[in-house]
Formats: structure tokens, C-alpha cells, sequence
């Protein structure tokens, strides 16, 4: 009786068991049935996310747009140096003897790099004679004496005036007065002038012989008899025969007197060609010497350049289409300092049309290194005299201020802005789910930003501007 009631008790127990477990099985496959993909719901799940617009806020700020280039630091108007010809007379290595011997002509004090050239002072000497310099836009090309005439003679008299040595006037013709002037300024300089040499006046005086042989003729023709008897006992020649010797003597009296004028004309106090140097600058400053003493004066001697620093620097040429002449540069160079100077010289192969002008009326696109993009465009910087010259021959960078907004701006990034096929220059702004094509007006573009203008109230600041995808 009691074995019979503890069976009936236990059923329930293991009824509940039963149904626990079932329970169990049924979480324990729907758990692992959720767990489990097939191969085109693993692949679905590690696909990325569809992408949406990339979008960037519209701005209100201020812009100022610039060109920036690196450049180099050099001094202004650089012109090499060479003698026109040999110093003192070409038939003598050292001038004044009048020797016939050719003697090798030597710098005998050579000039000193980083020197400043002043007008009227002695450059070097070749030979112990004087390079002097003046200021004239016409190079030194042939001696200079009595008889020559032309604008390198009427700068050499200008010069001469400023100098303070009065030398007749300007007229551009070398005469006595000239020859004198010449002489005074080259004994205020410690030498003497190139006087006539002895062969010169040999020949002078070989000329005035000539005229006085010549006036003795005519007048022995025109006096026949004289005091005296011929030979045979008659009174000299035929008339005609006298006539003939009268014309004869008179032309060799006429040809005598044109040798000797035609050379006192050019006889005097000269300038030879290798002792005078016309540069267009003075003061200058001579940056580098190619001589030095014992070394023969032929060729380059040097380079001079103006006292003025100058920066000269390559820019892109869509940049340079912004440039013109009189912009004020910043100028920094690497140690820090900075110095405000002003373009004075702009590359005139920018070209006039572009083609592309059209797809990009804010000018904030471009090829980059396209075979289509401009030729890059060299620019001169003039720099206030006395500054930057310890960085001569250093490396400056040049900043170029072109245009600034007027105050505070509607901007959006340059990625932001497009051209539509008919010109119009439009944004895409994202609205939600949709994005809305905004027609802008395109203005100045800076740090990669340009300012835009909508024709109405269509885009404000906080509006989203695609800029990628």
C-alpha cells in the first residue's frame, strides 16, 4: 500500500522534468537557430553601410588671398666688367715711353669685391695706368681725343661737369677745352693725362715741314727769274710753263695744309680706350673679381651690381594673372626678419586667354601640372635701400597680398563650389534626404575657402555643402 502511493507521487515529479527539459531543448535551438547565417547573410553583414554625401558647413569669416613663392635675395642690375682696349697709346705696354716695343700689358693693382664704385674714382691699374669710372648709359668702344665726336663724348663732358671740372659745355664734340678738362681730373687722381707720344709729335712736326717745303715752292713759282740769270744767260721760263708750276705748287701747298690740320685735329690729350668704364649705375658695387694682379686685362674683370637688394622669386602662372607692378610683398627671410617691398618687374609670358577661364570664374581650380596650365611667371621685388643686404645670395620667402573680402563672408570650401554647362557656379546643399543644387555667385578665394553669394535667402550659415560623395 505505501510502495503504491510513493509511485503515484513521483509522476508528477517526472512529468515536470520531462517538460522542463523540452523547455530547455527549445530555447537551446532557437538561441543556436539565431545564431546561424547562411553564406549570403555573412557576406550582407560585412558589407559597409550605404555611404551618404560628405558635407561641410557653411562658414561666415573674413578672407584675404595671397600669392606665395620662395625666393632668392640678390643684389639689382648685375653687368660684367671688361676693358675696351689696351691702356696708354696701343703701341705701348705701359703708355708715355712712345717705345715700338709690344710689352704684355699687367693688372698692377687689381680691384677689391665688395668695394663700392663711386664716378670719377680709379677702379685698377694696368701697367700703373688708371681704369677710371664714369656714369653713362653708352659703353666705353674707342678712344677718346681731340676730333671725336658723338654721345659717348657728351656724357664724358657731362660727367666731367658734375665732377666739377668744367670742360667747354656738352656739345658732344671733343675739342682743346675737352683735352684740357681730361687733364685736370686724371692729375686730381694722382697720374698723368695720355699726352701726345714722341711718335706723335715726330709726326707733327714731320707734317709742318711738309707745309713750309710747300710755301717755298709756291713761292719760288711765282717768282721764276728771282736775282739771278739762267744757265744760259735767259730770263727763266716760258709763261705758260710758269703757270703750270704755279698751279702745281699751289696744290702741294693745299695738301700739305690739309695732312696737318687733319691730324692737329685729333692731336692732344686722349682717353685711350681701356682707361675709362661708362656704367649706366653709380654708385655701384662691384660683387665679384675675375683678375688679380700680373694677370693680363682681357675679358671679364668682374661683375658689378646696384647698391639695391632686390628679391626675385617664380610664381604659378594662374597666380601671376592676379600680379601687377606696384603690389605691395612681404619679404621673410629664414633668420625671421621681415621687410615690406614692392614688385617692380612681372613676367610678360602670362598668357592673355585661357581657355578654362570659363569653367572656373572663381579661379580657385585648375590642371596643377597640366600640359595646358600657364608657364610659370618670374617677379622682381624691390627691396628699401640698406635692408636685407647681409642676406644677399640668401633665400627669402615672398608673400604677394592680392585682394581681401570686404568684411565677413558667406564661405564654403573650394571642393564645395562647381560650374554647371552653362557657366553658372552652383553648391549642393543637403536638406534631410535630398540634396538641392544653390546657384552662387563666386568671389575671392583664400586658405581654400571662397566666398560665394546666393541669389536669395537660399543658403545661410549651418547649411550643409557637399563636398564629396
Amino acid at each position: 500500500m505505501r510502495l503504491r502511493r510513493n509511485r503515484e507521487t513521483s509522476r508528477p515529479k517526472q512529468l515536470g522534468i520531462i517538460v522542463a527539459a523540452v523547455g530547455l531543448v527549445g530555447v537551446a535551438g532557437w538561441f543556436a537557430g539565431s545564431q546561424m547565417q547562411s553564406p549570403a547573410d555573412a557576406a550582407a553583414a560585412h558589407q559597409p553601410p550605404k555611404g551618404g554625401p560628405v558635407t561641410v558647413t557653411v562658414e561666415r569669416r573674413s578672407l584675404t588671398a595671397s600669392v606665395v613663392a620662395q625666393g632668392s635675395v640678390a643684389f639689382a642690375s648685375p653687368q660684367s666688367l671688361a676693358l675696351a682696349g689696351p691702356v696708354g697709346p696701343p703701341d705701348s705696354g705701359s703708355g708715355g715711353s712712345g717705345s715700338t716695343d709690344e710689352v704684355v700689358q699687367r693688372v698692377t693693382k687689381a680691384p677689391v669685391a665688395g668695394s663700392e664704385v663711386k664716378e670719377g674714382t680709379v677702379l685698377m691699374q694696368v701697367s700703373g695706368r688708371p681704369v677710371l669710372v664714369l656714369r653713362g648709359s653708352v659703353p666705353m668702344y674707342r678712344t677718346l681725343g681731340p676730333g671725336t665726336s658723338g654721345d659717348d663724348v657728351k656724357q664724358l663732358e657731362q660727367a666731367l661737369t658734375r665732377l666739377g671740372i668744367n670742360s667747354g659745355g656738352t656739345s658732344g664734340q671733343y675739342g682743346q677745352s675737352t683735352a684740357a678738362a681730361v687733364s685736370r681730373w686724371y692729375k686730381s687722381k694722382g697720374f698723368h693725362a695720355q699726352e701726345p707720344s714722341v711718335a706723335d709729335q715726330q709726326q707733327l712736326g714731320t707734317l709742318e715741314a711738309a707745309v713750309t717745303t710747300a710755301q717755298q715752292a709756291l713761292l719760288a713759282a711765282r717768282n721764276p727769274g728771282g736775282d739771278s740769270k739762267g744757265a744760259g744767260g735767259g730770263t727763266g721760263t716760258s709763261g705758260e710753263e710758269g703757270k703750270l708750276q704755279l698751279k702745281a705748287a699751289q696744290q702741294q701747298l693745299d695738301a700739305a695744309n690739309a695732312a696737318l690740320s687733319a691730324f692737329q685735329a685729333g692731336y692732344g690729350t686722349k682717353i685711350p680706350a681701356g682707361e675709362l668704364v661708362f656704367l649706366p649705375d653709380l654708385p655701384a658695387r662691384l660683387d665679384k673679381v675675375s683678375v688679380k694682379i700680373g694677370d693680363t686685362p682681357s675679358g671679364a674683370i668682374g661683375t658689378v651690381t646696384s647698391s639695391k637688394v632686390v628679391v626675385r622669386a617664380v610664381v604659378p602662372g594662374n597666380d601671376a594673372k592676379l600680379l601687377h607692378k606696384g603690389m605691395t610683398a612681404q619679404v621673410e627671410t629664414p633668420d625671421g626678419k621681415k621687410v615690406e617691398g614692392k614688385l617692380v618687374a612681372l613676367g610678360d609670358d602670362v598668357p592673355k586667354n585661357d581657355s578654362r577661364d570659363g569653367e572656373n570664374p572663381a579661379g580657385t581650380s585648375g590642371s596643377g601640372g597640366s600640359d595646358d596650365a600657364p608657364a610659370p611667371v618670374p617677379v622682381q621685388i624691390s627691396i628699401p635701400s640698406g635692408e636685407l643686404a647681409k642676406n644677399a645670395n640668401g633665400s627669402a620667402k615672398v608673400t604677394i597680398k592680392v585682394g581681401s573680402s570686404h568684411g565677413e563672408v558667406l564661405t564654403v570650401p573650394i571642393a564645395g563650389l562647381h560650374t554647371s554647362a552653362d557657366g553658372q557656379a552652383k553648391v549642393q546643399v543637403a536638406r534631410g534626404s535630398t540634396v538641392v543644387d544653390v546657384p552662387v555667385k563666386a568671389g575671392l578665394s583664400a586658405d581654400g575657402q571662397v566666398e560665394v553669394t546666393p541669389s536669395d535667402d537660399a543658403l545661410k550659415v549651418g547649411d550643409h555643402v557637399v563636398v564629396g560623395q
